[in-house]
Protein backbone atom coordinates (compact mmCIF):
# COMPACT_ATOMS: atom_id res chain seq x y z
CA UNK A 1 0.00 0.00 0.00
CA UNK A 2 1.50 3.33 -1.09
CA UNK A 3 1.58 6.22 1.38
CA UNK A 4 1.51 9.72 -0.08
CA UNK A 5 1.89 13.14 1.55
CA UNK A 6 0.22 16.12 -0.13
CA UNK A 7 1.24 19.71 0.67
CA UNK A 8 -0.87 22.63 -0.55
CA UNK A 9 -0.96 26.39 -0.26
CA UNK A 10 -3.13 28.85 -2.13
CA UNK A 11 -5.41 31.84 -1.62
CA UNK A 12 -7.99 31.01 1.04
CA UNK A 13 -11.40 30.32 -0.49
CA UNK A 14 -14.48 28.17 0.02
CA UNK A 15 -14.54 24.48 -0.80
CA UNK A 16 -10.83 23.62 -0.76
CA UNK A 17 -11.01 20.88 1.87
CA UNK A 18 -14.09 19.30 0.34
CA UNK A 19 -12.57 19.32 -3.15
CA UNK A 20 -9.27 17.80 -2.03
CA UNK A 21 -10.80 15.09 0.15
CA UNK A 22 -13.30 14.14 -2.57
CA UNK A 23 -10.42 13.85 -5.02
CA UNK A 24 -8.59 11.49 -2.66
CA UNK A 25 -11.71 9.33 -2.43
CA UNK A 26 -11.98 9.18 -6.24
CA UNK A 27 -8.40 7.89 -6.59
CA UNK A 28 -9.15 5.26 -3.91
CA UNK A 29 -7.13 6.87 -1.17
CA UNK A 30 -7.72 6.49 2.56
CA UNK A 31 -6.90 9.71 4.46
CA UNK A 32 -4.90 8.92 7.61
CA UNK A 33 -3.91 12.51 8.53
CA UNK A 34 -5.15 15.96 7.59
CA UNK A 35 -4.42 19.40 9.02
CA UNK A 36 -4.79 22.93 7.72
CA UNK A 37 -4.00 26.50 8.66
CA UNK A 38 -5.21 29.87 7.38
CA UNK A 39 -2.92 32.88 7.57
CA UNK A 40 -5.61 35.51 8.06
CA UNK A 41 -3.30 38.46 7.42
CA UNK A 42 -2.04 37.06 4.12
CA UNK A 43 -5.32 35.28 3.27
CA UNK A 44 -3.39 32.10 2.48
CA UNK A 45 -4.59 28.53 3.06
CA UNK A 46 -2.14 25.75 3.97
CA UNK A 47 -2.86 22.02 4.10
CA UNK A 48 -0.93 18.83 4.84
CA UNK A 49 -2.59 15.52 4.05
CA UNK A 50 -1.38 11.91 4.30
CA UNK A 51 -3.18 9.18 2.41
CA UNK A 52 -2.84 5.48 1.70
CA UNK A 53 -3.55 4.63 -1.93
CA UNK A 54 -5.39 1.33 -1.88
CA UNK A 55 -5.43 0.70 -5.64
CA UNK A 56 -1.89 -0.05 -6.79
CA UNK A 57 -2.97 -0.13 -10.45
CA UNK A 58 -3.45 3.67 -10.55
CA UNK A 59 -0.06 5.23 -11.44
CA UNK A 60 1.07 8.08 -9.20
CA UNK A 61 1.96 10.19 -12.25
CA UNK A 62 -1.62 9.82 -13.45
CA UNK A 63 -2.92 10.97 -10.06
CA UNK A 64 -0.61 14.00 -10.13
CA UNK A 65 -1.68 14.97 -13.65
CA UNK A 66 -5.35 14.60 -12.76
CA UNK A 67 -4.89 16.70 -9.60
CA UNK A 68 -3.05 19.43 -11.52
CA UNK A 69 -5.68 19.63 -14.26
CA UNK A 70 -8.63 19.75 -11.88
CA UNK A 71 -8.23 20.74 -8.23
CA UNK A 72 -4.92 22.60 -8.45
CA UNK A 73 -5.95 24.58 -11.53
CA UNK A 74 -9.38 25.47 -10.13
CA UNK A 75 -7.96 26.83 -6.88
CA UNK A 76 -4.63 28.08 -8.35
CA UNK A 77 -2.65 25.99 -5.87
CA UNK A 78 1.03 25.51 -5.23
CA UNK A 79 1.32 21.83 -4.36
CA UNK A 80 3.53 18.75 -4.12
CA UNK A 81 2.95 15.00 -3.77
CA UNK A 82 5.62 13.03 -1.87
CA UNK A 83 5.84 9.25 -1.75
CA UNK A 84 6.68 7.68 1.61
CA UNK A 85 8.62 5.00 -0.26
CA UNK A 86 11.19 7.54 -1.46
CA UNK A 87 13.51 8.55 1.37
CA UNK A 88 14.99 12.07 1.21
CA UNK A 89 18.74 12.09 0.58
CA UNK A 90 20.57 14.41 2.97
CA UNK A 91 24.10 15.75 2.61
CA UNK A 92 25.92 16.85 5.75
CA UNK A 93 28.27 19.84 5.65
CA UNK A 94 30.68 20.03 8.62
CA UNK A 95 33.86 21.82 9.68
CA UNK A 96 35.58 20.94 12.98
CA UNK A 97 32.80 20.83 15.61
CA UNK A 98 31.64 17.23 16.04
CA UNK A 99 28.69 17.35 18.48
CA UNK A 100 25.92 17.83 15.89
CA UNK A 101 27.51 15.34 13.50
CA UNK A 102 27.74 12.60 16.15
CA UNK A 103 24.15 13.24 17.23
CA UNK A 104 22.70 13.09 13.70
CA UNK A 105 24.61 9.95 12.73
CA UNK A 106 23.69 8.29 16.03
CA UNK A 107 19.99 9.07 15.56
CA UNK A 108 20.14 7.87 11.96
CA UNK A 109 21.80 4.60 13.01
CA UNK A 110 19.10 4.13 15.64
CA UNK A 111 16.36 4.52 13.02
CA UNK A 112 15.07 7.85 14.36
CA UNK A 113 15.54 9.66 11.04
CA UNK A 114 13.88 8.12 7.97
CA UNK A 115 16.44 9.47 5.50
CA UNK A 116 19.53 8.46 3.55
CA UNK A 117 22.91 10.10 4.24
CA UNK A 118 24.99 9.37 1.13
CA UNK A 119 27.92 11.69 1.95
CA UNK A 120 29.57 14.20 4.25
CA UNK A 121 31.32 17.28 2.88
CA UNK A 122 33.83 19.26 4.93
CA UNK A 123 36.23 22.14 4.46
CA UNK A 124 38.56 20.37 6.94
CA UNK A 125 39.80 16.82 7.27
CA UNK A 126 39.35 16.60 11.06
CA UNK A 127 36.00 14.76 11.17
CA UNK A 128 36.79 12.08 8.61
CA UNK A 129 37.29 9.40 11.33
CA UNK A 130 33.67 9.92 12.42
CA UNK A 131 32.44 9.44 8.83
CA UNK A 132 34.57 6.31 8.57
CA UNK A 133 33.14 5.02 11.85
CA UNK A 134 29.62 5.25 10.38
CA UNK A 135 30.71 4.05 6.90
CA UNK A 136 29.65 7.25 5.12
CA UNK A 137 31.75 8.66 2.25
CA UNK A 138 33.66 11.77 3.37
CA UNK A 139 34.81 14.46 0.93
CA UNK A 140 37.31 17.14 1.85
CA UNK A 141 36.44 20.24 -0.18
CA UNK A 142 38.68 23.17 0.79
CA UNK A 143 36.70 26.41 0.89
CA UNK A 144 38.37 29.79 1.46
CA UNK A 145 38.01 33.30 0.08
CA UNK A 146 40.68 32.39 -2.48
CA UNK A 147 39.04 29.23 -3.88
CA UNK A 148 35.30 29.77 -3.37
CA UNK A 149 34.44 29.26 -7.04
CA UNK A 150 36.37 26.00 -7.24
CA UNK A 151 34.95 24.82 -3.89
CA UNK A 152 31.38 25.64 -4.92
CA UNK A 153 31.81 23.77 -8.21
CA UNK A 154 33.05 20.66 -6.40
CA UNK A 155 30.24 20.83 -3.83
CA UNK A 156 27.60 21.01 -6.55
CA UNK A 157 29.20 18.15 -8.49
CA UNK A 158 29.05 15.91 -5.41
CA UNK A 159 25.48 16.91 -4.55
CA UNK A 160 24.32 16.13 -8.07
CA UNK A 161 26.33 12.90 -8.22
CA UNK A 162 24.58 11.59 -5.09
CA UNK A 163 21.17 13.05 -6.08
CA UNK A 164 20.89 14.99 -2.83
CA UNK A 165 17.47 16.41 -1.99
CA UNK A 166 18.44 18.58 1.00
CA UNK A 167 21.51 19.78 2.89
CA UNK A 168 22.19 20.14 6.62
CA UNK A 169 24.90 22.44 7.94
CA UNK A 170 25.99 20.61 11.09
CA UNK A 171 28.09 23.52 12.36
CA UNK A 172 29.64 24.21 8.96
CA UNK A 173 31.63 27.39 9.49
CA UNK A 174 31.49 28.86 5.99
CA UNK A 175 28.94 31.09 4.26
CA UNK A 176 26.98 29.19 1.61
CA UNK A 177 27.25 30.65 -1.89
CA UNK A 178 24.24 32.26 -3.64
CA UNK A 179 24.38 29.69 -6.48
CA UNK A 180 24.11 26.76 -4.06
CA UNK A 181 21.31 28.50 -2.16
CA UNK A 182 19.40 29.00 -5.41
CA UNK A 183 19.81 25.33 -6.36
CA UNK A 184 18.49 24.21 -2.95
CA UNK A 185 15.96 26.91 -2.09
CA UNK A 186 14.42 26.18 1.33
CA UNK A 187 16.36 22.92 1.37
CA UNK A 188 19.49 23.96 3.29
CA UNK A 189 19.07 23.73 7.06
CA UNK A 190 21.36 25.57 9.47
CA UNK A 191 21.73 25.67 13.26
CA UNK A 192 22.94 28.61 15.35
CA UNK A 193 22.61 30.26 18.75
CA UNK A 194 19.28 32.06 18.95
CA UNK A 195 20.97 35.03 20.60
CA UNK A 196 23.47 35.48 17.76
CA UNK A 197 21.83 38.70 16.48
CA UNK A 198 22.56 40.23 19.90
CA UNK A 199 25.87 38.47 20.41
CA UNK A 200 27.67 38.10 17.07
CA UNK A 201 31.24 37.00 16.56
CA UNK A 202 33.34 33.94 17.21
CA UNK A 203 32.55 33.63 20.94
CA UNK A 204 28.83 34.31 21.46
CA UNK A 205 28.69 32.29 24.70
CA UNK A 206 31.44 34.42 26.19
CA UNK A 207 29.59 37.60 25.20
CA UNK A 208 26.33 36.28 26.64
CA UNK A 209 28.08 35.25 29.84
CA UNK A 210 29.49 38.74 30.32
CA UNK A 211 26.00 40.24 29.91
CA UNK A 212 24.54 37.91 32.52
CA UNK A 213 21.79 36.46 30.34
CA UNK A 214 19.13 34.25 31.97
CA UNK A 215 18.32 32.06 28.98
CA UNK A 216 20.31 30.71 26.08
CA UNK A 217 18.92 29.01 23.02
CA UNK A 218 19.34 27.59 19.55
CA UNK A 219 17.52 28.19 16.28
CA UNK A 220 17.33 26.01 13.18
CA UNK A 221 16.34 27.72 9.95
CA UNK A 222 16.53 27.52 6.18
CA UNK A 223 19.50 29.28 4.60
CA UNK A 224 18.94 32.39 2.48
CA UNK A 225 21.37 34.93 1.07
CA UNK A 226 20.62 37.16 4.07
CA UNK A 227 22.86 35.64 6.75
CA UNK A 228 20.88 33.99 9.59
CA UNK A 229 17.63 35.59 8.36
CA UNK A 230 15.99 32.54 6.75
CA UNK A 231 12.62 30.98 7.64
CA UNK A 232 12.74 29.47 11.14
CA UNK A 233 11.94 25.76 11.50
CA UNK A 234 12.57 25.00 15.18
CA UNK A 235 13.80 26.75 18.35
CA UNK A 236 14.38 25.94 22.00
CA UNK A 237 15.86 27.52 25.13
CA UNK A 238 17.27 26.56 28.51
CA UNK A 239 17.71 28.66 31.63
CA UNK A 240 21.09 29.76 32.98
CA UNK A 241 22.11 31.89 35.94
CA UNK A 242 25.01 33.55 37.72
CA UNK A 243 26.14 30.19 39.13
CA UNK A 244 26.88 28.84 35.63
CA UNK A 245 30.36 29.10 34.14
CA UNK A 246 31.23 29.75 30.49
CA UNK A 247 31.86 26.01 30.18
CA UNK A 248 28.30 25.40 31.44
CA UNK A 249 26.97 27.83 28.82
CA UNK A 250 28.84 26.02 26.05
CA UNK A 251 27.68 22.58 27.23
CA UNK A 252 24.05 23.66 27.55
CA UNK A 253 24.23 25.45 24.20
CA UNK A 254 25.61 22.41 22.41
CA UNK A 255 22.90 20.22 23.91
CA UNK A 256 20.31 22.62 22.48
CA UNK A 257 22.01 22.72 19.09
CA UNK A 258 21.91 18.93 18.86
CA UNK A 259 18.24 18.56 19.77
CA UNK A 260 16.95 21.55 17.81
CA UNK A 261 18.81 20.55 14.65
CA UNK A 262 17.61 16.93 14.95
CA UNK A 263 14.01 18.11 15.31
CA UNK A 264 14.36 20.38 12.28
CA UNK A 265 15.77 17.53 10.17
CA UNK A 266 12.92 15.25 11.22
CA UNK A 267 10.25 17.89 10.50
CA UNK A 268 11.73 18.68 7.07
CA UNK A 269 12.25 15.05 6.05
CA UNK A 270 8.70 14.14 7.06
CA UNK A 271 7.33 17.00 4.90
CA UNK A 272 5.88 18.86 7.87
CA UNK A 273 7.30 22.29 7.05
CA UNK A 274 5.86 24.73 4.51
CA UNK A 275 7.58 28.01 3.65
CA UNK A 276 5.77 31.15 2.58
CA UNK A 277 7.37 34.60 2.38
CA UNK A 278 10.23 33.88 4.79
CA UNK A 279 7.94 32.29 7.39
CA UNK A 280 7.14 28.67 8.04
CA UNK A 281 3.99 26.74 8.82
CA UNK A 282 5.00 23.64 10.79
CA UNK A 283 2.56 20.75 11.20
CA UNK A 284 3.70 18.92 14.34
Amino acid sequence: MRKITLLIHCKDQKGIIAAVTNFIVKVEGNIIYIDQHVDVEQNVFFMRLETELTNASIPLDSIKTNFEQTIARDFQMSWDFYSKETKPKMALFVSKYNHCLFDILGRHSAGELDIEIPLIISNHIDLKPIADQFNIPFYHVPFTKDNKEEGEKRQIELLQQYQITFIVLARYMQIITPKLIALYKNKIINIHHSFLPAFPGAKPYHSAFKRGVKIIGATSHYVTEELDEGPIIEQDITRVSHINSIEDFIMKGRDLERTVLARAIKLHSERKVMVFENKTVVFY
